[in-house]
């Protein structure tokens, strides 16, 4: 059986670091796997100067295509950790997989089939030769393309947005979670240990090499014309102050990485998180704060204090999983509410702290004996705002089914929620439990959270009316 493959005929020597050369006139037409294929959609930053071979060097890189027939190989250089999704189904694990790789070891049904290949990244850098010769088909068979988000979020960061310590890297990521939660492209613009600031220690400055096709070289410069980010997420700032970043330096920097942004990004909303471990928090908001006394207000701030608890690090920086999911959990209706996008739930994953975002005070009480109700404003933008609620049994009985009512005093308007189902009626909102989280055990306690609009003042309800009778007893 003959198998259609593109034939490229290799150069006695290498082009570009060791890339493939191609033989000149040897190109490829749409449809046949090859690198060049139109029909191949690539997402991050790729290097495809060499049609023969295309390379990620950034985290979260990956490509999807549709193609037809029963099975599907991918050509790889050398040895390579790679994940493979086929019709959107789970991302499959091979490692140390090189030259042919069958991604079809069961055939699969004729007709027509999507694919999705990412590589595994370790700490920003790829775990093997992570270069892209192309695809094989079955005979007659060809490629198409498969449907692609038109919006894009680039996360920016270190070993954190890379997802270090997590099951599978890239993959189990909150910026990978986001992305795929909101129905968007997405990739990861980081690297294992970098800093903001480039230091004479080495650490790899992100102000610097945010501007790069690859993070470990002075050149060349990305061209910012392959696609626009419709968000930019930056949490950076971790790794600093182990590498001497001195207050005045961090802000300063940070100030020009939004301006760098900001130029090559006309459109995007940029969100700048403070760091998980509340470091240079001060000189971030200060930044954001700069970029929006200059007229920028799509530029955000996002306070993190109370995202995480202990048990959500590997450890005693890095998210693992839970924590990942977590982020996730908060971060994503901040980034929806911003893009007009609709997040979806994450019943398994939602987080139970809370904490004070500038200027609205959490508010404790209201319910019965035996219970507490939290209020908290965890991020704040003109004409829109996120809540987070907690409801906890501080009795000795289980709640079974509750529902928690309030009413807003300045016409504030909720527009979504998850984690429990919230009506409005006017002032008066009702917010009951999800089902799965309807039980509430002793000492226990479970969260929602909602985005609303509002114009001017925010001032937090009153006060909060909770239909949970189990709670009463002390």
């Amino acid at each position: 059986m003959t198998t259609l493959a593109v034939t490229l005929a290799v150069a006695a020597t290498a082009l570009l670091a060791g890339f493939v050369a191609v033989t000149p006139g040897a190109h490829a037409a749409a449809g046949d796997g090859s690198p060049v294929d139109p029909n191949i959609a690539f997402v991050g930053r790729w290097d495809t100067r060499n049609p023969a071979a295309y390379v990620p060097y950034w985290a979260g890189a990956y490509f999807t295509t549709g193609f037809t027939g029963t099975t599907v190989k991918l050509n790889q250089r050398n040895t390579i950790d790679l994940y493979a999704s086929i019709d959107g189904g789970p991302d499959v694990y091979l490692t140390n997989v090189a030259g042919t790789v069958n991604l079809t070891p069961t055939r699969l049904a004729a007709g027509n089939h999507t694919l999705r290949v990412s590589y595994r990244v370790v700490a920003g850098s790829y775990h093997g030769d992570a270069v892209f010769q192309g695809l094989t088909l079955d005979p007659g068979a060809h490629t198409y393309p498969a449907t692609v988000p038109a919006r894009l979020i680039e996360f920016v960061g270190d070993s954190i947005t890379v997802g270090t310590t997590t099951t599978e890297n890239a993959l189990t990521a909150y910026g990978w979670l986001i992305g795929e939660r909101l129905g968007t492209r997405h990739t990861q613009i980081a690297q294992g240990g970098a800093c903001l600031v480039a230091t004479a220690d080495g650490c790899v400055g992100l102000e610097n090499q945010f501007l790069k096709l690859d993070p470990n070289a002075a050149t060349p410069d990305w061209d910012f014309g392959r696609y626009q980010a419709n968000a930019v997420v930056i949490n950076l700032g971790t790794n600093d102050s182990g590498h001497g970043v001195h207050t005045p330096q961090f802000q300063s920097s940070y100030t020009h990485l939004l301006e760098e942004v900001r130029a090559k990004y006309p459109g995007a909303v940029v969100f700048a998180l403070e760091t998980f471990s509340q470091r240079f928090a001060a000189q971030t908001q200060a930044a954001v704060q700069a970029r929006n006394a200059a007229g920028d207000s799509d530029v955000v701030y996002v306070n993190t204090e109370g995202w995480l608890t202990s048990a959500q690090l590997s450890d005693s920086v890095h998210p693992n999983d839970a924590g990942h999911r977590a982020v996730a959990d908060r971060l994503a209706p901040i980034i929806a509410a911003r893009l007009g996008a609709s997040p979806t739930a994450s019943p398994t994953a939602s987080p139970t702290s809370s904490h004070t975002a500038s200027p609205t005070p959490t508010r404790t009480g209201g319910g019965p004996a035996g219970c507490s109700v939290s209020y908290t404003v965890t991020s704040q933008w003109q004409g829109g705002f996120q809540g987070d609620v907690v409801i906890a049994n501080t009795g000795t009985v289980a709640v079974n089914g509750w529902s928690l009512g309030w009413s807003f005093p300045d016409g504030q308007t909720v527009s979504q929620a998850w984690n429990a189902s919230v009506t409005q009626n006017g002032a008066a909102v009702t917010a009951t439990d999800g089902g799965w989280n309807a039980t509430i055990a002793p000492g226990g306690s479970t969260s929602f959270g909602f985005l609303a609009s509002q114009t001017g003042t925010n001032r937090e309800p009153a006060g909060f009316t909770l239909n949970a009778a189990a709670c009463a007893v002390a």
